[in-house]
């Protein structure tokens, strides 16, 4: 992965070396509970559809261990 990073940082005017995060930003308002659960189950494909793992609740730090009846690594809160 440290590969990819340097590749990735080293083609962006913005950086020296390396890059982990995106630098753009396309926020999306989340106006109803089918929208969110939409995003919130796009993220937890994630590690999936990059093939890191085969199933959403075997990341070790999404909040789909919660969801998928397992006690994740971090405490969730409801608001």
């Amino acid at each position: 992965m440290l590969w990819m990073m340097r590749r990735t940082g080293l083609s962006n005017a913005n950086n020296q070396d390396f890059q982990f995060w995106q630098q753009d930003s396309h926020p999306i308002e989340l106006w109803s509970d089918e929208v969110f659960r939409q995003k919130m189950d796009y993220i937890h494909m994630n590690p999936v559809t990059s093939s890191f793992v085969s199933q959403r609740e075997e990341w070790l730090y999404s909040s789909a261990r919660d969801h998928g009846g397992q006690k994740g690594l971090l405490d969730l809160a409801v608001l």
